[in-house]
């Protein structure tokens, strides 16, 4: 039996954030913005299953260009933003929801340090980890701002293991890039994809291949499986 992490490392989006009501409902807001096309959640978890587009902004766009749109990154990731955002921080930010309950980070944070690497830019994860109080419960937090090369690279899983051997640590993601990332770096691969979801229909197989340890549901099992594991 292989020993508790010494850290477990969480993406954010999917894993411990609901976010179909948030980003994944604004990218295809924008890209029906742009286009005039009416486009649709499983087209874009097939757009996620694909390495490179972790990155919202990014995949937006790319979607935008392949439906013909001639429009600049930056006018997409602008529009993306306002529809985010909107007035006063009430745009569809507010249909996010926090995935794994105070109880559960703290009894984790007994048996491991906590960290978060995720494509967020701060703003954006700043938010979120103030509005439901549980930034206390990560040491270590490193966004795309603090990395010069974003995921699928493993630069912010080896800037959070430092000196640590690579079997100290587990990635917890939910897409190929995390998948990739876990898998340059070194480190366990657990992969989160609601059952009976469009998510795990398309992307379940591809992470197995990828290395993923187990599929969990929820992240909210994390903990079970560790002590079983």
């Amino acid at each position: 039996m292989r020993r508790l992490p010494e850290v477990i490392v969480f993406d954010v989006d999917g894993v411990l954030v609901d976010t179909r009501g948030s980003f994944q409902r604004t990218t295809l807001e924008v890209v029906q913005s742009f286009t005039g096309k009416r486009v649709t959640f499983g087209e874009l978890h097939r757009w996620k299953n694909r390495p490179g587009y972790n990155d919202d902004w990014k995949l937006s766009h790319a979607w935008v260009r392949a439906l013909g749109g001639d429009f600049e990154f930056e006018e997409v990731k602008r529009k993306f933003q306002e529809i985010y955002w909107g007035r006063e921080n009430k745009g569809n930010v507010r249909l996010e929801k926090w995935l794994l309950p105070r109880a559960s980070l703290g009894r984790l944070a007994k048996y491991a340090e906590l960290a978060i690497f995720t494509g967020r830019i701060h703003r954006e994860l700043d938010y979120t980890l103030d509005r439901w109080k549980v930034r206390e419960f990560f040491q270590y937090v490193i966004t795309v701002e603090e990395i010069e090369r974003p995921k699928p690279h493993p630069e912010g899983l080896l800037k959070i293991l430092g000196s640590r051997d690579a079997a100290a640590g587990i990635y917890v993601g939910d897409n190929v890039d995390d998948a990739l990332a876990a898998r340059s770096a070194g480190i366990d691969f657990v992969g989160v994809l609601r059952r009976s979801s469009q998510e795990r229909r398309l992307r379940g197989t591809r992470l197995r291949r990828l290395g993923a340890k187990v599929i969990l549901g929820e992240v909210s099992e994390l903990e079970a499986w560790l002590k079983r594991r």
